[in-house]
């Protein structure tokens, strides 16, 4: 896992390389095309053959159907706001990592039942941040976490501090990119 995430909202299949090159040249090497788009399977499969060094996952998927059509793009890895138990399972039938978005400790067990070690906190800054990770660490020292949603520049160094934050996800790295080599 990357330690940058960067949420990818491809709207028109044009928009896919300027993104991804942008990202690579910022030094990130991951996109999570977001399942929020009519193109996002197309996009997924175009980034898998067009830039082979790169991480690419599906996010957003919320159902059996999303994630098998993610798979068959390509996906390399699978994000979700929350607990699928039926995403959980075609990705663990095909050995790829799956993130579900968990926030409660209920949910947290679940993924752990599952054999789920490391979750999206999703969305982070409505949650509690970082003194909530921090609280459910204790009762889960085995869980690591990916903040998305609220974490930006000015909190970003707090969060990668922490032992138990494996990698930050949000949009930010996207627009970024983007102002970078546009500026």
């Amino acid at each position: 896992m990357e330690k940058f995430v960067p949420v990818v909202v491809i709207k028109e299949m044009s928009e896919t390389d300027k993104i991804l090159t942008a990202l690579q040249k910022s030094d990130i090497n991951c996109a999570e095309i977001t399942f929020r788009t009519a193109c996002a399977a197309e996009a997924i499969k175009y980034a898998r053959e067009k830039y082979p060094t790169m991480n690419v996952g599906a996010g957003t998927v919320i159902n059996a159907e999303q994630c098998k059509t993610a798979l068959e793009a390509g996906a390399q890895f699978i994000v979700s706001p929350g607990l699928s138990v039926a995403v959980a399972e075609i990705c663990k039938e095909n050995n790829i990592p799956y993130y579900p978005g968990c926030v409660t400790p209920t949910e947290i067990m679940q993924a752990l039942e599952l054999g789920i070690t490391t979750v999206k906190f999703f969305p982070a800054n409505i949650y509690g941040g970082l003194k909530a990770l921090k609280a459910l660490s204790g009762p889960f020292p085995q869980v690591k976490f990916i903040p998305t949603g609220g974490v930006d520049r000015n909190n970003i160094d707090e969060f990668l501090a922490f032992e138990k934050v494996e990698a930050i996800g949000g949009s930010f790295f996207v627009k970024e990119a983007l102002e970078k080599m546009e500026g």
